[in-house]
């Protein structure tokens, strides 16, 4: 999407942002976790474990919202089309950018702040493959509404962006449906349809676990369904965004073959070189 022109657009835009939170999401669980199965190494330090549930909720958060404004993004494209480059222009599209950030940072501190002024006096095992809020509540002999009220907040903020996603997307489907031809309203079902499932995983996963009460959770259960919100949307997310993409997928070849042809003409410049100075 850098490299190609023709892909600088608000919604290859948003990809790209979203290609960056993936790698950063998936990075933070699963190479811990990796070490923890095949080197049976489960310590982490209370600092690993703070930057842990800190970057989790940060790429969680700055994901969510990304693809709320994602949702935006297809609804002016499909219900206003002839002001999409007005609404959505590059200033626009930072600026969200930078908010999804800010928000993340300002939740996650948030989280992780009220989460560890707690004292933890039951047990030091984290019964989870990796540092979550809920797991380390369930460890803390202090008071914890507190922290009960702050994920019921957040519960509430993330129904907000779910409900905002689900309206653009009724506006966008029935739009749609007006298309006088098949072929433009499979491209924007296959386009769509994909985009809301994702929210629904990752919310409805993220739900269970966080809204569950600490004295009625299931150690598996939870460790199945956290794999659902921590692991499922980045790997799903490439799947989606670019490898069913034809714009990147021919983008992807143009780039291939021009890094080729400039690495055949190093080559030939090269070869001649050697063999001119040899002569």
């Amino acid at each position: 999407i850098t490299v190609d022109q023709r892909l600088h657009t608000p919604m290859y835009f948003f990809i790209l942002n979203l290609s960056v939170w993936d790698m950063c999401y998936i990075s933070i669980t699963v190479p811990k976790a990796c070490v923890i199965f095949l080197l049976n190494n489960r310590v982490i330090s209370l600092v690993g474990c703070a930057a842990q549930i800190f970057l989790i909720i940060l790429c969680a958060s700055a994901e969510l919202l990304l693809l709320t404004f994602m949702a935006r993004d297809r609804y002016v494209a499909i219900c206003q089309p002839l002001h999409y480059h007005v609404i959505m222009t590059p200033r626009v599209c930072v600026q969200m950018a930078l908010a999804s950030v800010l928000s993340g940072l300002i939740y996650a501190g948030v989280h992780t702040g009220n989460t560890f002024h707690l004292s933890f006096c039951r047990s030091n095992v984290v019964h989870q493959f990796f540092c979550d809020i809920p797991s380390l509540l369930k460890l803390s002999c202090s008071d914890i509404f507190t922290n009960e009220i702050v994920i019921f907040a957040s519960a509430i903020i993330g129904a907000g962006c779910f409900s905002f996603i689900t309206m653009s997307y009724i506006h966008i489907f029935s739009t749609v449906l007006k298309f006088p031809t098949r072929g433009e309203r499979r491209k924007a079902f296959s386009t769509c349809i994909p985009h809301i499932l994702i929210v629904i995983v990752f919310l409805g996963s993220a739900v269970a676990v966080y809204m569950k009460p600490t004295s009625n959770s299931f150690l598996t259960q939870d460790m199945i369904i956290s794999v659902f919100y921590c692991i499922v949307p980045p790997f799903l997310n490439p799947i989606i965004y670019s490898l069913r993409n034809k714009q990147i997928k021919e983008a992807v070849r143009r780039v291939m073959r021009r890094t080729i042809n400039t690495f055949r003409k190093t080559v030939i410049i090269s070869t001649h070189s050697y063999f001119g100075s040899k002569r």
